[in-house]
């Protein structure tokens, strides 16, 4: 009888060899479904500011998913470099992520978390409007495109 896999998620460094790996996957992703112009897209080293914090899921200590809060001024908060490796997709690891974020954001007392993703990214437009995410227009300075979409949420500030 096999045992049921190990998950963790946890906050690390976006300078590790699993993390270098996994972005770069990501970024192979992205310029697949998106014109250049249209990818916004973080470096590790750009990830590494006390702005960012990254949390990753791992699954029997393998780097399956990743998801980051980026701190903007004006109590919002963005959510940046979402991820899940194919190999690990369906087991709801970017939601448990997502789910840490908002957490982390509230307790920072972020009022609204707000997104840009590619227009055709199925399932990052399932995730977000999944957990309450609403379509908006452009957020923070990123320019309008027929290439992008954009969610906003309102936050729970902690009292």
């Amino acid at each position: 009888m096999s045992s049921a896999p190990s998950i963790s998620i946890a906050v690390e460094t976006p300078l590790s060899d699993d993390m270098r790996q996994m972005v770069s996957e990501l970024n192979a992703v992205l310029r697949s479904l998106t014109p250049e112009e249209a990818n916004f897209s973080m470096s590790v080293e750009e990830m590494t500011g006390p702005e960012t914090t990254l949390f990753v899921a791992r699954i029997d200590g393998a780097a399956a998913a990743c998801g980051a809060l980026y701190r903007h001024e004006g109590g919002i908060a963005e959510l940046k470099r979402f991820y899940s490796r194919p190999a690990f997709q369906g087991q709801g690891l970017a939601r448990l992520i997502l789910d840490r974020v908002v957490e982390l954001a509230e307790g920072e007392g972020f009022r609204e978390l707000v997104l840009e993703t590619g227009h055709n990214y199925e399932a990052a437009k399932r995730l977000y409007v999944g957990a309450g995410f609403e379509q908006c227009g452009p957020v923070l300075d990123y320019p309008d495109s027929e290439y992008s979409i954009f969610y906003r949420k309102p936050l729970r500030v902690a009292a």
